[in-house]
């Protein structure tokens, strides 16, 4: 019986998702299968990831999505099937059906190319908001992020864990003292859980159609049963999102006063896409947002058994931000950085440098040596360094504040 049980997961797993999750459904309703099965080295099997009562927006698998691979090769039509075995394959893609013309309304051409710093020039006012960074939130808060089945972009668990979120945010705006001029507000999108974006005003009037993004993803995915397999997400990217989370904190209750608008951004749909960042990324195109720097946050919490690194992704970034970037690691975190490189697409910065803007990306170690437990139900927090996580909310810090007085 027990070889039997073992077998059940691999003939589940063959099974096409269309069948699993019976699409045509508005609503689905997935009974309590029974206790979940562990194989003989305790790893949760399938019958952990259908042990529930879920309920997601039915989505049409039959439904044709314009999906980019390569920003040198024309998209290709995929139905949404097909584009959720692309989890499973580990291919990275931006879902460009409902954004095809992002860039266009702005091309890199039209702005003015920036010149970055050569070296931070804040010491004294970064150090100060560092010093107050505290492991003890972010524990806390991935904790409660974690604790939701899953955080897939259409369930309702992903619109209940987005509106947990949003009010943390605002709590601690609230919190803060009053002459901290911060907003905070939900964008929302067509599907059921909203991007978060705070907002510092800059003190320079002539400085306020510019600004510098600091960000990460909210939501998570079972690459097995995308729409409502158990999904904690503790380090792809609950780890992001509590990062710069903490950085936000200092930053408020510390009282920062940017010279030019800072915000902090935690994008719904990632993992369907880029989705979130871009339809913000083509917002901000649209109104000729002067984005100076955008900096993105995902996978922050893990180190392996390899000695504990930066990962600074080197391909399709901005190059010139990113030397920046690698200063910034030098002058203000504890450990060293190498370069690696990710493909295309592979998170949110993608967005905004197909939209003509400077991005950069830090993951936490190597690429190829990052966290192998994504995007399963074994992704949680018992695989992550709070420590390590802490190192990339310095580096938010400091990228915020030089940034933001940065000529």
């Amino acid at each position: 019986m027990v070889k039997l049980l073992q077998l059940v997961p691999l003939f589940l797993s063959a099974i096409p998702v269309t069948i699993l999750a019976r699409p045509y459904e508005k609503v689905f309703h997935i009974a309590t299968l029974n206790n979940h099965h562990k194989n003989k080295d305790g790893v949760s099997t399938i019958f952990d990831e259908m042990n529930t009562d879920a309920r997601i927006t039915g989505v049409d698998e039959d439904e044709l999505r314009l999906i980019q691979l390569d920003e040198d090769e024309p998209p290709k039509w995929m139905t949404v099937g097909e584009r959720m075995d692309l989890y499973r394959k580990k291919t990275k893609f931006m879902d460009i059906t409902d954004y095809p013309d992002l860039g266009d309304s702005y091309k890199a051409a039209e702005r003015t190319r920036r010149q970055f710093p050569i070296q931070p020039q804040f010491q004294q006012e970064v150090e100060s908001f560092i010093n107050q960074l505290t492991t003890k939130h972010m524990e806390a808060n991935l904790r409660k992020f974690t604790s939701f089945r899953t955080r897939y972009y259409r369930s309702n668990t992903g619109k209940e864990s987005s509106n947990w979120l949003y009010k943390q945010i605002l709590r601690i705006v609230e919190d803060a003292e009053d002459d901290v001029d911060v907003s905070v507000r939900k964008f929302k999108h067509p599907w059921t859980q909203s991007s978060i974006i705070a907002r510092f005003e800059g003190s320079d009037p002539q400085k306020e159609n510019e600004v510098v993004i600091v960000s990460a993803h909210q939501d998570s995915v079972n690459m097995w049963i995308p729409s409502f397999g158990r999904s904690p997400g503790a380090d792809d990217d609950g780890s992001g999102t509590v990062t710069i989370l903490e950085a936000f904190r200092v930053l408020v209750e510390n009282g920062f006063k940017p010279v030019r608008p800072v915000e902090f951004h935690w994008y719904s749909a990632e993992e369907a896409g880029l989705l979130g960042s871009q339809a913000i990324a083509q917002d901000y195109a649209k109104e000729k947002k002067d984005v100076v720097a955008m900096l993105q946050n995902d996978m922050t919490g893990y180190v392996g058994n390899k000695p504990e690194t930066f990962g600074v992704i080197v391909d399709y970034v901005d190059s010139d931000l990113t030397i920046f970037v690698k200063s910034l690691i030098e002058e203000y975190a504890a450990i060293p950085y190498v370069d690696t490189k990710c493909g295309y697409a592979c998170s949110d910065h993608a967005s905004w440098r197909k939209a003509g803007y400077p991005s950069a990306f830090t993951i936490e170690t190597d690429f190829k040596d990052s966290n192998p437990y994504i995007h399963t139900s074994n992704d949680v927090i018992e695989n992550l360094d709070f420590n390590h996580m802490l190192e990339f909310a310095k580096l938010s810090v400091s990228f915020a504040v030089e940034l933001s007085y940065s000529n």
